[in-house]
């Protein structure tokens, strides 16, 4: 079952539901991206992102490496950033909210390392979950748009690819918030993985 919420950086036209945001450690690690709208996959495979929790920061920040190549390339290229969570609206409560260090936020703004410093940009989650019968994680980003980049969204998953019945029911979720989200819906397309690389 796949819930989703609309980006609180886009006036919905429907109501969406209020989503408690995942723990930490849930989110932590390596995931693969799937699936995305964003035209700078198109031209890369084996999209990866790696969110590190931060020690000693309040609320939590997140160290966030991308890692790609490029079609024709073996070279691996790297984006290295840091998140800082902001307040999203209509967030359900989690029981172990108290302290908050062990939950994730529903939002962050994100910032470039080194050369890429200037850069910034705002994502959000807008559902995630387990998969039935696989148990393979999986989660939904929004990314506002930026000088750079249009407005989109990404698909990942923490193993190898989610199975068609996640990305229909992602792409039917995406559909059913309306607006500009819907609009997206419409334009997700397969980001390329060699084989069916699992690690």
């Amino acid at each position: 079952m796949v819930t989703l919420r609309a980006p609180s950086s886009l006036p919905s036209t429907e109501p969406s539901p209020s989503l408690a945001p995942p723990t930490l450690s849930w989110l932590s690690g390596s995931w693969n991206v799937t699936h995305s709208t964003l035209p700078m996959w198109k031209k890369s495979r084996n999209v990866r992102i790696t969110y590190t929790a931060i020690p000693d920061t309040q609320p939590a920040q997140i160290d966030d490496v991308v890692t790609y190549q490029s079609l024709g390339s073996e070279k691996i290229k790297t984006v290295h950033g840091v998140d800082k969570p902001f307040d999203v609206p209509n967030t359900a409560s989690t029981p172990d909210a108290e302290g908050s260090d062990g939950v994730a936020s529903l939002g962050y703004n994100w910032r470039g390392k080194g050369w890429l410093v200037i850069a910034t940009s705002k994502w959000e989650i807008l559902g995630y979950g387990d998969e039935e019968g696989t148990g393979n994680g999986w989660v939904v980003t929004y990314f506002a748009k930026t000088l750079f980049t249009p407005a989109g969204v990404d698909f990942y998953s923490r193993n190898g690819n989610l199975t068609p019945q996640t990305v229909e029911g992602i792409k039917a979720g995406l559909a059913g918030l309306g607006g500009e989200v819907a609009k997206l819906a419409g334009e997700v397309f397969e980001v390329k993985m060699d084989g069916d690389r699992k690690d």
